[in-house]
């Protein structure tokens, strides 16, 4: 892969990262990454929500994104090298904590350098060959769910959590884990002012051009 690099400089508030994730969008899809859009953009999303609500709103950073050999790198730089994220175990009715545990289940790995006058916040994704064959019957759209599903449900108490494996004896709990998060996305998205009707009408029409197979 050739490498690439772009970054950006911002102000931390939450009205950037709409912003911020259609650069994003802009940039990888004008790389060739179609593929990682979703993935990185959602990443993005967590990594500078993280400035806003633990270093403050209001903090100068920046964004960096960049490709090396056949990974895909984002970075988040910000001043404060106190302030480091973390993996926590968040209840299943948190406002918060869930942040850099979807980030660790869509990238590949992540990490935090620390230095003395600020801090990077990094995530990679595979990409390139490997990438093409990365979701069952080529839908990395699949895989994405899957990856957010399986965090989610690991916020759960044990009883409530699915196991795939298990077929279609659990499909009920897999289902109800679906409505569960969908409904805190929505309402996080209310939260902060967002059209949720608008943005179940887009999520439909992208439901039924995407041509899934009817449920047996």
């Amino acid at each position: 892969m050739t490498r690439r690099s772009w970054d950006v400089a911002f102000t931390a508030h939450p009205e950037e990262v709409a912003r911020l994730r259609r650069a994003v969008e802009i940039h990888l899809k004008a790389w060739g990454l179609d593929d990682q859009v979703d993935a990185a953009r959602l990443c993005v999303s967590e990594l500078v929500s993280n400035i806003v609500t633990h270093v403050g709103a209001g903090t100068p950073a920046s964004l960096v994104l960049s490709t090396a050999g056949e990974r895909l790198r984002v970075e988040v730089h910000d001043p404060d090298s106190r302030a480091l994220p973390t993996l926590v175990d968040a209840e299943a009715d948190a406002e918060g904590g869930r942040g850099m545990a979807l980030v660790a289940a869509l990238a590949d790995r992540w990490g935090v350098q620390v230095y003395d006058d600020h801090k990077v916040t990094w995530c990679e994704f595979a990409v390139g060959a490997s990438t093409a064959s990365a979701a069952p019957g080529g839908k990395p759209s699949v895989e994405r769910a899957d990856a957010l599903l399986d965090v989610y449900a690991t916020l759960k108490s044990p009883a409530c959590s699915y196991d795939r494996e298990a077929g279609r004896v659990r499909r009920r709990v897999e289902e109800e884990s679906v409505i569960d998060m969908v409904t805190d996305l929505l309402h996080r998205l209310r939260v902060h002012g967002g059209d949720v009707d608008r943005v179940l009408d887009c999520a439909q029409s992208r439901l039924e051009g995407v041509g899934f197979p009817s449920s047996p």
